[in-house]
C-alpha cells in the first residue's frame, strides 16, 4: 500500500476514519464499500487500487469507524453510522460528479442504502458477495433464544466466523441493522446493476443477492453466478470478470 495515498479523514462526530485515493484523470470515481469487519488490506482493495491506477480513474475506499486503523471500537457501532460516515467522506473528498459504487458483503448493503441520497451522481452498482440486511437474516433470526437474551442485555456475542476467527455482535449492531434494512423496499435506479454471487459462498447465500436485484428498479440489472466462487471472488478469474464489467460501466459513464 501506497502510505502517501493514504490518510484520515475527521467526521462531523469527530471520528477518525482511515482512507485511501487514488488519483486519476477520467471524469469518473469508483468507491470501494468493503465488508464487516475488514480494512484497506484487503485482496479486493489491492486489485482495485492497481486497476484503477492502471484506467487513470480516481478509486476511493474507507475504513469505518471500529475496522482497521479508523477510530472507534467496533461494538459501539453500527450499519446506520457506517452509511453517514460514507456519505460525509465521499462529499467532501470526491470532486468528480460521475461515480460508480462496488460494495463487497456488508459494503453492498451500505452502498446501496446512499444509492438515494446521492442518486444523481451514480452511473453505476456492482455488489459482490451481497449481504444486504444480514443483521437480521443471517444473525438475529438464526441466534437461539438464549444467544439473543444475551444480547439484549447488552453482552458481546462472539459468533464464529468461516474464516477461523469471530464476529463481535452488539446490540447497537442488531438495532441499527434492524433500522436500515433495505430488502423490503424498491430502490429506482437509472443506471447499470451488476451483482456477482459465488456459487460456494459459504458466509452468504446466493438468495442476498438474487432478492437484492429484486429490489433494484433499473432496466439494466443482470447477477452472475460464479462456478467455484466463494465468499471474497478475488481469485484471477473471478477478478477479471468483475473488472471486464467494471470497464464495460466506465465506457457507458463517460
Amino acid at each position: 500500500m501506497n502510505n502517501k495515498q493514504v490518510k484520515f479523514f475527521q467526521t462531523k462526530k469527530k471520528e477518525l476514519i482511515r482512507y485511501k485515493l487514488v488519483r486519476g484523470r477520467k471524469p469518473i470515481a469508483i468507491i470501494f464499500f468493503h465488508g464487516f469487519m475488514s480494512d484497506l488490506t484487503g485482496k479486493k482493495i489491492k486489485l482495485l487500487s492497481k486497476f484503477c491506477s492502471r484506467q487513470n480513474v480516481p478509486f476511493l475506499t474507507f475504513e469505518y469507524s471500529g475496522h482497521g486503523k479508523s477510530s472507534g471500537t467496533i461494538t459501539n457501532y453500527g450499519i446506520k453510522d457506517w452509511i453517514e460516515q460514507s456519505k460525509e467522506i465521499i462529499e467532501s473528498t470526491i470532486k468528480t460528479k460521475n461515480v460508480i459504487l462496488i460494495g463487497s458483503s456488508m459494503g453492498a448493503w451500505i452502498a446501496a442504502s446512499l444509492i438515494q441520497k446521492i442518486r444523481k451522481n451514480i452511473k453505476g452498482f456492482i455488489g459482490i458477495a451481497s449481504a444486504p440486511d444480514f443483521t437480521k437474516k443471517i444473525m438475529w433470526e438464526r441466534f437461539s433464544a438464549k444467544t439473543k437474551s444475551m444480547i439484549n442485555k447488552g453482552i458481546i456475542y462472539n459468533l464464529p466466523s468461516s474464516y477461523g476467527n469471530f464476529y463481535p455482535i452488539s446490540k447497537k449492531l442488531i438495532l441499527s441493522g434492524n433500522n436500515s434494512l433495505i430488502l423490503h423496499k424498491k430502490i429506482k435506479c437509472d443506471f447499470p446493476i451488476r451483482l456477482f454471487h459465488g456459487l460456494n459462498d459459504k458466509s452468504v447465500g446466493r438468495e442476498f443477492s438474487i432478492q437484492l436485484l429484486k429490489t433494484f428498479l433499473s432496466k439494466d440489472k443482470i447477477i452472475f453466478l460464479q462456478k467455484n466462487g466463494d465468499h471474497s471472488l478475488s481469485s484471477k478469474e473471478h477478478f477479471k470478470k468483475i473488472t471486464g464489467e467494471l470497464i464495460k460501466l466506465i465506457k457507458y459513464a463517460i
